[in-house]
């Protein structure tokens, strides 16, 4: 996937991300506009549009970093459509949750290599 970022670098409220490429011949694409930031206790963003996806349609995405005692919670959310075309919408159907969980996986490992001391 080619990651296309605006002049906001999708850091700031209205940037958007847009992501092109393919998967096993299929021409993928799926603009994203961040519509909440508060660095860096929270961040969403959503898709615009029309995508061009496997296994999901819109969705949105986000994070939470609350104050726990000692430490932090952290809190990772994905909201999704199923795709409307037949065969999508079969493949949303069983692929779609384990798409989101990878999702959710990313966020959360990322957010473990900024946070967390360099072992």
């Amino acid at each position: 996937m080619e990651t296309l970022l605006d002049e906001g670098r999708g850091q700031a409220v209205g940037s958007h991300v847009r992501m092109k490429g393919k998967m096993m011949g299929v021409k993928l694409l799926l603009d994203e506009v961040i519509t909440e930031r508060t660095p860096p206790h929270r961040k969403v963003w959503e898709t615009i549009g029309k995508q061009r996806l496997l296994v999901i349609d819109n969705y949105r995405l986000g994070f939470d970093i609350g104050n726990r005692a000692k430490s932090s919670q952290l809190r990772v959310f994905i909201d999704y459509n199923l795709p409307g075309a037949p065969l999508s919408w079969v493949l949303g159907l069983m692929l779609g949750p384990l798409y989101a969980k990878w999702c959710v996986r990313q966020i959360v490992t990322d957010a473990l290599k900024h946070f967390l001391p360099s072992s």
